[in-house]
């Protein structure tokens, strides 16, 4: 398993470093490369629950990497990681509120590994949950809450430093959504 999800970092990687190579615009080339890479796997491997879980962290992390390499923005690129896989798992079915918070947990997480700035793809998550809300019949507060919540929690396993970071991000309004973070948030 764990060479074929090298196999999904090292593909959305090339494919998001060809993209924002060939035309610069980070978030199409994003959510398209995501999108079809997650459909991709889930077709080969017939990932559900656990498996779908790894696949969406996988290729959330090879766009996150693949962004860092070419000094693509982070926060952008969160956006669109988060609207690749929700598109993605709308087609090949998914619970969309667990599969935001897990999708926003993996840009913080792959965020970290590449040392970018946690507040700006938590925001950018946040901002793709909320945008692609209503493809999936999601509330965009709802949406907003679980990104945030995923979000927080990655920030949580990694550091109080990046708690406060993403926290700070995720204050005020977000594409119009008001109070994103539930608070108070507490650590588990």
């Amino acid at each position: 398993m764990a060479e074929e999800d090298s196999g999904i970092v090292g593909s959305v990687k090339a494919g998001i470093i060809g993209a924002i190579r060939g035309v610069g615009e980070i978030t199409d080339a994003v959510v398209d490369t995501v999108s079809g890479s997650l459909i991709n796997a889930v077709k080969k491997t017939g990932a559900v629950g656990g498996a779908l879980t790894s696949a969406i962290s996988e290729t959330v992390r090879g766009a996150i990497q693949g962004a860092a390499e070419v000094g693509g923005d982070i926060g952008t690129t969160a956006k669109g990681a988060v609207i690749g896989v929700l598109r993605g798992t709308k087609e090949v079915g998914g619970e969309a509120i667990d599969t935001i918070g897990t999708t926003a947990s993996a840009v913080v997480t792959s965020t970290s590994e590449v040392g970018g700035d946690l507040g700006a793809a938590a925001k950018g998550a946040v901002e793709g949950a909320i945008e692609g809300a209503k493809d999936i019949g999601v509330s965009a507060e709802d949406a907003a809450a679980a990104a945030a919540s995923g979000a927080l929690k990655a920030a949580g396993d990694i550091s109080s430093t990046a708690v406060e970071q993403v926290r700070n991000a995720l204050t005020g309004t977000i594409s119009g959504v008001k109070d994103v973070l539930k608070e108070p948030f507490k650590e588990e």
